[in-house]
């Protein structure tokens, strides 16, 4: 279990989307699949794993759905972390 504490500040995506310029400042120079959410039903419908959107693309449906965005995401400066990982919590709450 994570015991370490860490100090965030959280927001809720379903009531305060994020928006297109957001999401390409957050994305950078990343690969823009990685933020995809590959158990979303729009994901799957689209086969987007086989068909990948482009990056515009993927931008404008992840503002729109923002369950398509691959969650939790935590954000500390340049370092991100998608989904529970308990070894990158940990990692970045001793750094």
């Amino acid at each position: 279990m994570l015991e370490e504490k860490i100090t965030f500040d959280s927001r809720d995506l379903g009531n305060k989307l994020l928006t297109e310029t957001e999401l390409h400042e957050l994305i950078g120079d990343r690969d823009y699949m990685e933020f995809l959410n590959s158990r979303n039903e729009l994901y799957r419908k689209h086969k987007m794993k086989e068909h990948p959107p482009s990056r515009s693309e993927a931008i404008r449906l992840m503002a729109k759905e923002p369950n398509l965005i691959r969650r939790p995401l935590l954000i500390r400066g340049s370092q991100i972390i998608f989904g529970f990982d308990e070894g990158a919590y940990r990692k970045l709450a001793k750094s």
